[in-house]
């Protein structure tokens, strides 16, 4: 297929879910895509997708109850940053963003970005991705995002998860660090797996926030029963620490997820009315600072 062919990573279903939400329910991991017309798409990019603009995923979260969000800026689109920050600017104050910049960011840029609603910066270690720089070079970009208070997000392969460890416990004393879909763990490997087990023990040794996120990434059968089992477990464990988000609209996937059955999963992965508030609304509320 042509790197031009667009593709649709996406669903548009319309059935109900069975998952009540709170209220300011936050979905803290989504992308938005174009639309390409406005907003081009990287000459780097891995694939074109079929735009999934603001509009559908404000669309999106409304017919689901979703109140907030952090809208994490895709690869797809570089390090120019307009697609995400004109959604953060049309959400009311409910949508906010993480940033992706270059190591050679301006720190004004970064100011900049902080005033227009961006939270943290996200770093990728993943082998679909160009990792812009070294783990230790990441420990003292740190410095520059504890400057203009933002927080670290990093995204990568779960064979890293050993050799980085440290690196991200050395950033855990400066800031806040999120660790994403769980480190893409492979679910079949249980509880026991050694990067999960990896995974769990730098979560103990440090204050690292990780997201429940991609249990259709660890796991590629729904509706996900062993990505489910995971991310119950971190949230049983780790009650504080864990944030949530669909991923919507799911790029560089192994399927096109369907985001009801991922939203449902709530009703496993955070069982009870307490925990599915800590996860859903203290915890980002507590990282992101939503205003409204």
């Amino acid at each position: 297929m042509a790197l031009t062919t667009p593709i649709k990573t996406y669903r548009d279903s319309q059935r109900t879910p069975n998952v009540v939400l709170p209220p300011n329910a936050c979905d803290s991991h989504v992308h938005v895509f174009g639309p390409a017309a406005r907003f081009s798409y990287s000459e780097n990019r891995n694939l074109t997708p079929v735009d999934a603009p603001k509009e559908k995923l404000f669309a999106l979260h409304k017919r689901l109850g979703i109140e907030r969000c952090v809208i994490v800026h895709t690869a797809l689109h570089g390090f120019d940053l307009r697609a995400t920050e004109d959604a953060i600017a049309h959400g009311g104050g409910k949508y906010l963003g993480i940033a992706l910049v270059e190591p050679t960011v301006a720190q004004s840029e970064l100011r900049r970005l902080k005033t227009a609603g961006f939270r943290g910066v996200r770093f990728n270690f993943m082998k679909h991705l160009p990792s812009p720089l070294s783990a230790d070079d990441l420990v003292k970009f740190c410095d520059r995002l504890v400057d203009v208070d933002m927080h670290l997000q990093v995204h990568f392969e779960k064979e890293l998860i050993t050799t980085l460890a440290p690196t991200f416990s050395s950033c855990a004393k400066r800031l806040p660090v999120v660790l994403d879909h769980m480190g893409r763990v492979d679910a079949r490997d249980g509880i026991t797996g050694e990067h999960y087990s990896a995974l769990c023990r730098l979560l103990d040794a440090t204050s690292c926030y990780v997201k429940v996120s991609g249990i259709d990434r660890i796991d590629d059968d729904p509706p996900y029963v062993a990505g489910k089992r995971l991310a119950a477990d971190l949230v049983q464990r780790f009650p504080e620490q864990c944030l949530w988000g669909l991923d919507w609209p799911h790029p560089n996937h192994t399927h096109v997820p369907d985001d009801v059955t991922l939203l449902d999963a709530l009703n496993d992965i955070a069982p009870t009315t307490a925990a599915l508030e800590t996860l859903l609304v203290h915890n980002p509320q507590r990282l992101f600072r939503f205003d409204v």
